[in-house]
């Protein structure tokens, strides 16, 4: 089986030809989100309410904290541009929030706050400025069944909408998503979303109306303890996607930690490539010979030409937690201490 998508070969022939580039981001902060244009213009976000941007690539970077959220720790951001973004802060209870900037965090305005106590957000993601889906841990309903939180906006963050009660299938008792990377939740095409789980369950819950109804599906990654699931997922097109994890406790674990769908996510099929040792996010890309993919986490960074193959085509002992790449190709991993990563600045 191959993987056809439309992102251009340059990112393949970089990362076997070059070195990732360690660029100066000006923090030392944890670094948990990234989001990479197509424009130069990438986005982070991190701990102590700290966000990071760049608009020529990665050659500079501009550290910030939005007023009043140094206490929390952003997961998540979401970008559309140079000037508008979204930042998820995850934690339990009201320490789970959105904001949005429209001027280039000039100015921030609180969207969300979660006001469950025994809620938390893990990620969200945007199929345009106004339309987006955020996810939560399970909590239990009125039924006392548990089923993960889910909120949806369709004005650009001005309201948060949370599903309707018993839209989602229920959670397996022990299952949860992980803030890992901001990339727990996909989003694609005009209504397509999928958002994968971990602890006692590794699934992929899948959307065709944003959400108004779902289907789930199991999978065979690694699962059982609380550390151990699916971190990362992301989809080419409807039907072609790629979900990555482990057990972040036992980063050295070899699998099974990959896995890949030919069937928008009905069925998942584990990968043969070695080692697979844990993933906190995944990203794709296009190769000659179908789909070429990069995998981040705490004991490396991998690449492969093709999700079929036996091997890894390039290695990199990097320490990293998130991953983005952008529609024409260029590559951006953040991590621990401000560190960033440009895997495609050296094309």
């Amino acid at each position: 089986m191959r993987f056809r998508i439309c992102v251009f070969l340059f990112l393949a022939a970089s990362l076997l030809a070059q070195s990732p580039n360690v660029q100066k981001s000006n923090t030392a902060e944890n670094l948990r989100g990234v989001s990479v244009l197509s424009n130069q213009v990438a986005w982070a976000s991190g701990t102590h309410g700290t966000y990071l941007q760049t608009t020529d690539g990665g050659n500079s970077w501009q550290a910030s904290q939005v007023p009043g959220a140094q206490s929390l720790d952003f997961r998540d951001v979401e970008a559309l541009n140079a000037d508008f973004a979204y930042l998820l802060s995850a934690g339990p209870g009201d320490q789970s929030r959105i904001y949005k900037t429209t001027d280039a965090g000039k100015s921030w305005a609180l969207q969300f706050t979660n006001k469950d106590p025994k809620g938390f957000f893990d990620c969200m993601a945007f199929w345009d400025r106004d339309h987006g889906i955020a996810v939560g841990d399970p909590v239990a309903d009125n039924s006392g069944k548990l089923r993960f939180e889910m909120i949806a906006t369709e004005d650009g963050g001005k309201s948060w909408t949370p599903a309707p009660s018993g839209t989602l299938p229920p959670a397996v008792e022990g299952e949860g998503a992980f803030a890992a990377s901001g990339t727990c939740i996909i989003v694609q095409g005009n209504s397509n979303v999928w958002f994968a789980t971990g602890g006692k369950a590794a699934r992929v819950f899948r959307s065709t109306d944003r959400g108004k109804t779902w289907i789930v599906a199991d999978t065979p990654m690694i699962h059982g303890p609380d550390s151990a699931g699916i971190f990362s997922i992301a989809f080419s097109d409807a039907t072609h996607g790629v979900i990555a994890g482990g057990d972040y406790k036992h980063p050295e674990q070899n699998g099974p930690n990959l896995a890949f769908t030919n069937d928008g996510g009905l069925t998942w099929k584990l990968s043969t490539i070695s080692p697979q040792r844990y993933s906190s996010a995944v990203a794709l890309a296009k190769s000659a010979t179908g789909v070429a993919f990069l995998v981040v986490g705490s004991t490396g960074a991998s690449y492969a030409d093709d999700i079929t193959k036996a091997s890894w085509q390039k290695t990199w002992q990097l320490n990293l937690n998130a991953l983005s790449i952008s529609p024409t190709g260029e590559a951006i991993a953040v991590g621990p201490k401000g560190l960033v990563v440009n895997f495609s600045a050296l094309k």
